[in-house]
């Protein structure tokens, strides 16, 4: 398969007939710098997310001290606060449809599931929503600055109980002993696992305690988001990795000079260039694939923009096979792509047709939006997307969403004898163009394409 057939399907969300599409390696990489999709659609910022965090928390002390007034606003930020979730997906979907490339937004995707975040409660729904958006900055930057950036948002201190976190010996421990503050190693856990050097990375369980007491003294205060405070932090420096970090006083630098550590540690490299390479091309790539991009990202200190470079040029992601299958969000923004809606189309659907035929349909497939099923994300496997039950969800998605989409937006669905080659174009199977035309509806032919294995595989 040529690089101008394989691309869009291996690195992007598909064809569109809205747009040729970059199909060298120099287009796809100039397309990877300009962020125009997140300019002409930008998301939620974390000052307003937590602002509505905050309002969220005194409305619901107003409503229990019985104000007036109280219960009705408490009951309309609550749905402020969804749907801030049902937007993020709606800009997500948007961009995908009118990245060029589709590739930059396949690496928002990417980065969003590496680093993990869910809104638990009510009140988080917002700040979860603007997590993502402090990755936007980093996604064609360096690793060291997104990970600082996706770390040390309030999301993530939240999400992985960071502020449930106290150093033993800090002095708020001592001066309030009968609390039993404590040491909570979530975040230091996941961010060696996850989000580092990986499960088999170099490092021992006491780096994991070592980290978790230097990262004691992080805090998310009210509209401020996160802060150090020295009364909370474990005292003395601590060692990681056989390095030596913080001290008295304790200081916020002490957590940035970790977490550079970490990112531009030779295990980071491999785990993220392994982890990429599973993402784009398949569960077992090339060594010297892998290798290569390992090594792009250690020669740059850690700046991403290289080891995409490699990604793209090296024989090891050429291959024909498509061995993944889309997972549900990659479906469904593929299929927009596909049926030719534009990034401000996406934007004009109401709220209803958005849950009705992209974040309720979403649970349904096994990917309920910006919830994984813990802090590792989605699976990557094609079985984990292909169970009988999350396979009907799909197959009924591509059944009815069609329809009811360009119902919505007052546009005649396009004829899938003309579709079928707009989605798919040289990979149309033999099968696909005999059934395709006998299909009794617009809508039945359509489907038949959209349900195909390949259209869904990538």
């Amino acid at each position: 398969m040529d690089f101008a057939t394989l691309a869009p399907v291996r690195f992007g969300f598909g064809l569109s007939p809205r747009a040729a599409g970059p199909l060298t390696v120099p287009e796809m990489l100039a397309a990877l710098r300009s962020d125009g999709a997140g300019a002409q659609f930008p998301g939620m910022q974390t000052d307003v997310a937590l602002k509505m965090r905050v309002d969220f928390v005194r409305l619901k002390r107003a409503e229990r001290d019985d104000e007036p007034g109280a219960a009705a606003a408490l009951k309309a930020h609550k749905a402020a606060l969804h749907d801030a979730l049902v937007d993020s997906l709606q800009l997500a979907l948007a961009r995908a449809v009118d990245d060029p490339a589709g590739m930059r937004e396949r690496l928002f995707a990417f980065w969003r599931d590496h680093f993990t975040i869910q809104g638990k409660r009510r009140e988080d729904y917002a700040l979860a929503a603007s997590h993502a958006e402090a990755l936007r900055l980093h996604l064609t930057g360096s690793f060291p600055a997104m990970l600082r950036a996706a770390v040390l948002h309030p999301m993530m201190q939240i999400y992985l109980d960071q502020t449930s976190s106290f150093g033993p010996g800090s002095r708020a421990a001592r001066k309030k002993p009968e609390r039993g503050l404590g040491l909570n190693e979530n975040l230091a856990r996941e961010v060696i696992e996850l989000h580092t050097l990986g499960v088999g990375g170099a490092y021992t369980q006491d780096d994991v305690r070592q980290l978790a007491e230097l990262f004691t003294g992080l805090r998310v205060l009210g509209e401020a988001g996160t802060q150090f405070s020295p009364d909370l932090a474990e005292p003395g420096a601590e060692q990681v990795l056989g390095r030596s970090f913080g001290g008295d006083p304790a200081r916020l630098d002490d957590i940035h000079a970790v977490l550079d550590a970490l990112a531009l540690h030779p295990d980071t490299a491999r785990h993220l260039a392994r982890k990429l390479a599973v993402h784009f091309v398949g569960p077992d790539p090339a060594p010297d694939l892998t290798a290569a991009m390992a090594e792009a990202y250690l020669g740059a200190n850690g700046a991403l923009m290289p080891v995409y470079q490699v990604l793209l040029e090296h024989p090891g992601a050429r291959g024909d096979d498509l061995l993944k299958v889309r997972q549900p969000f990659e479906f469904i923004a593929t299929s927009l792509r596909a049926l030719g809606l534009s990034g401000a189309e996406v934007m004009g659907l109401s709220g209803a047709i958005l849950r009705k035929q992209g974040y309720w349909p979403l649970r349904s497939m096994g990917q309920q939006w910006l919830a994984p099923r813990g802090p590792d994300g989605w699976p990557e496997a094609a079985e984990d997307w292909i169970a009988p039950q999350t396979l009907s969800a799909r197959i009924n998605w591509a059944l009815k969403a069609p329809a009811a989409i360009a119902k919505e937006l007052s546009r005649p669905l396009p004829d899938a004898r003309d579709f079928l080659p707009q989605a798919l174009g040289p990979r149309v199977t033999e099968a696909l163009s005999f059934a395709v035309p006998r299909a009794e509806s617009r809508a039945e032919g359509i489907a038949l394409v959209l349900a195909s294995p390949e259209f869904n595989r990538r």
